[in-house]
């Protein structure tokens, strides 16, 4: 599936793997992130942290037939940091580089916190 988006040109296709690119980038740049996690845990392992080649496996687009584009990224934080601070900031920074890279407005930028992990400093 792409995301499509009118301009007075013509129509232009993103595909989901773009997308996924640029929110992963954006999420994984934030403090308090250690990565990004699968949506599958059962079916992709429990325990893995995705790499710049998986982010499409931890980012879920939607679009609806208003053309409306909805964000949904599994993440894994850091024990010890406060939760909701970053989740917005993982939200202002996705709807960002969305806007600014690739010209997409979302609608919602949904973060869902697959697991907690200790860092040893």
């Amino acid at each position: 599936m792409a995301v499509k988006i009118k301009t007075k040109y013509g129509i232009v296709d993103i595909k989901n793997d773009v997308i996924s690119t640029v929110v992963g980038g954006a999420v994984t740049n934030n403090y308090g992130i250690v990565g990004m996690a699968s949506k599958n845990q059962i079916r992709d392992n429990v325990n893995v942290i995705l790499g710049k080649d998986n982010y499409s496996k931890g980012v879920v687009v939607k679009q609806n037939h208003n053309n409306e584009i909805f964000i949904e990224v599994n993440v894994i934080v850091i024990y010890g940091i406060k939760i909701s601070e970053v989740s917005r900031s993982v939200q202002s920074k996705v709807k960002y580089n969305l806007e600014t890279m690739l010209g997409i407005k979302a609608s919602s930028v949904n973060v869902i916190v697959q697991g907690v992990k200790v860092i040893n400093e």
